[in-house]
Order: C-alpha cells, then sequence, then structure tokens
C-alpha cells in the first residue's frame, strides 16, 4: 500500500513539473497568420517555434506582484547599496572611455548610464533566466491587461531574432521579455540599440560597449536635456497646504504655494512634486524632465528615484576615491 501511494505521489510530482506547451493558448494560430501576411515568415517555420514554446505560470504570478508595489524603503535597498555601488565603481573605471564617449555622445552623464545598468542587471551579472520567447508567449496570449503590448513585443522579438539571426529558442532574459545588459525590450532593442563599439554588429547580451552606448540613445531619443536637475529635495513651508502633487507646476507656483525647493532654480522650470515614505514620514522631491524619462524605461517613480539616487551615490564615491 505504502508503496502504491508512493508511486502516486511521484507521478503527480512528475506531470507537476512537466512542460506546459504554449501552443495550446487560443490566439496563437490568428498571430501566426498576421506574422505570415504582415511580415513575411514561413508559416512551417513558425508553428514548428511555437509548438516548442513553453507556457509558463511563474512569469504571470511574478508580473502580477512588481517589485514597485514594495514600500519604498525597502525597493530602494534592493539597488542603492554598497554592493551595487562596489560593482558600479569597476565597471565605471573598465569603461571610463566608453562612457566619456557616450556622456560626449547623447549628452546623458556617465553616473545615470551607470546606475541605470547596475539597477536593471547589476552591470550584466543578472540579465535573467526566462527563455524569451516562452516569457512573451505566456504573456501575449494569458496576461489580459497588457495583452497588446506583449504581442507587439512577441512581434518584434520575432523580427530582431531575424534581423539579428538570434535563435529565438536560446535567447534568455528577464520575465517580462526585457533583453541584454540594459534589458531592453525587443520593440527598444530594434529602435534604439546602437553599435556604439564599431566593430559593425548590435549586441546586447554580451558587449557592454554597445550596452552603454544605447542606454544613453534611449534616454536622449525620449528627451533628455540636462538643463535641471533630475531630482531636487524640497519642503513644505506652509504647514496646512493639502493640494495634488503629481501635476506639474512651474517652480515659481509651487513657491506660491509653500512648497520650496532646496536648491536655487529659475522660477520658469517645470516640475512634478512626489513624495516616499521614510522612517520619520513623508520625503518630498521635486522632480523635473529628466526624471520623467528615466521613467520611459521604467514607469515607476520608485524606479527613477533608483536610479537618480544610485548615481549620485557612485557619482560621490567616484569622486572620494579619485582623491585617494
Amino acid at each position: 500500500m505504502i508503496k502504491a501511494i508512493y508511486a502516486i505521489a511521484s507521478l503527480v510530482v512528475c506531470f507537476a513539473v512537466l512542460p506546459v506547451r504554449a501552443a495550446t493558448l487560443p490566439g496563437i494560430p490568428e498571430f501566426i497568420d498576421e506574422m505570415v501576411v504582415r511580415h513575411q515568415f514561413k508559416r512551417e517555420e513558425l508553428e514548428t517555434v511555437f509548438d516548442r514554446a513553453q507556457y509558463l505560470p511563474s512569469v504571470i504570478e511574478t508580473i502580477s506582484r512588481p517589485s514597485t508595489a514594495k514600500p519604498w524603503l525597502e525597493y530602494r535597498a534592493n539597488f542603492v547599496n554598497p554592493e551595487r555601488v562596489k560593482y558600479g565603481l569597476r565597471f565605471w573605471k573598465k569603461y571610463r572611455k566608453t562612457l566619456r564617449r557616450a556622456e560626449r555622445d547623447f549628452g546623458v552623464p556617465q553616473e545615470i548610464i551607470v546606475a541605470l545598468i547596475g539597477v536593471e542587471t547589476i552591470y550584466g551579472q543578472d540579465a535573467g533566466t526566462f527563455r524569451i520567447l516562452d516569457a512573451l508567449t505566456t504573456l501575449a496570449f494569458d496576461f489580459p491587461r497588457r495583452e497588446d503590448f506583449f504581442r507587439s513585443e512577441l512581434e518584434n522579438f520575432l523580427l530582431l531574432a531575424r534581423d539579428q539571426q538570434f535563435d529565438m529558442l536560446a535567447i534568455r532574459g528577464s520575465y517580462a521579455g526585457a533583453i541584454g545588459i540594459p534589458q531592453f525590450m525587443p520593440s527598444s532593442y530594434r529602435s534604439y540599440a546602437v553599435d556604439f563599439n564599431g566593430n559593425r554588429k548590435i549586441d546586447l547580451l554580451r558587449e557592454p560597449g554597445d550596452a552603454i552606448g544605447s542606454v544613453a540613445n534611449y534616454l536622449k531619443e525620449y528627451g533628455w536635456t540636462n538643463t535641471d536637475p533630475v531630482a531636487v529635495r524640497t519642503k513644505i513651508v506652509e504647514k496646512d497646504w493639502i493640494g495634488e502633487i503629481s501635476a506639474p507646476r512651474t517652480l515659481g507656483e509651487w513657491s506660491a504655494v509653500g512648497i520650496k525647493a532646496d536648491k536655487k532654480l529659475p522660477n520658469d522650470r517645470l516640475a512634478r512634486l512626489v513624495d516616499f515614505t521614510v522612517e520619520n514620514g513623508k520625503e518630498l522631491w521635486l522632480v523635473f524632465n529628466d526624471f520623467d524619462v528615466i521613467t520611459r524605461y521604467n514607469n515607476s517613480d520608485f524606479y527613477a528615484m533608483t536610479v537618480f539616487q544610485l548615481a549620485e551615490e557612485l557619482k560621490a564615491a567616484r569622486k572620494i576615491s579619485s582623491t585617494r
């Protein structure tokens, strides 16, 4: 009897870990039809690819509880810490010439580029283990809230694989389908990735030089200006002030309602007021154009502030190390 129970349990475990074929998801045959008509893919090849794609329930679980849902201090601690500063300084030193050229060519500060790559993948150390085909197929056909976005990204992934001659069954990245050292979504890879090391190919999977140039190009294309600070600490002078904190206003308008920046800036500059919960209450910041550009990489004020604060830590640590 005990042996029979063990045998049944073993069968249950085996079936539980067997991969689920994504081809069973509704919508894939129609998607293949679209790709054949719109982009002249061969139907047989796509049918073979999707027959080998796997449905990953873990992707749905992970994307449904994003890290930005954590409290601010817990989220920040994952990225702004001594380890990322240490690795960031090494990365900065190793690729200092490339970073200087990227800053010159695109107008994006070196510390911002380094910080963003540090937040995304710890400078290429953690670029993700999910097979991109599996992740995007799962999200495109079983995540209704954003299915249009992920179907577009799946389409771009197939085009990218064809353009770059990738083995689409081998490329791995994040649970959301982001690829390589800077974690570009396939559409961003196709639109903003650049050959920055001059070897006549674009490789964000293995070439930090291309990752550096591509991050800088992405931010520039989304409107990076480098004319104002990214963010400035602020305080409420009028203690009884109650108002909308997210709508952009000029600094003069903010000042008129009792919001004072800790740094002197022209009154005509537009900024949003954002707050972050800390141990002793709320921490207030006025954030400018370039802060919002960072949110185009990841649509989260937590994310943009983390990139900014890691960049500030890196810049300060590099300054100290250069004086020793």
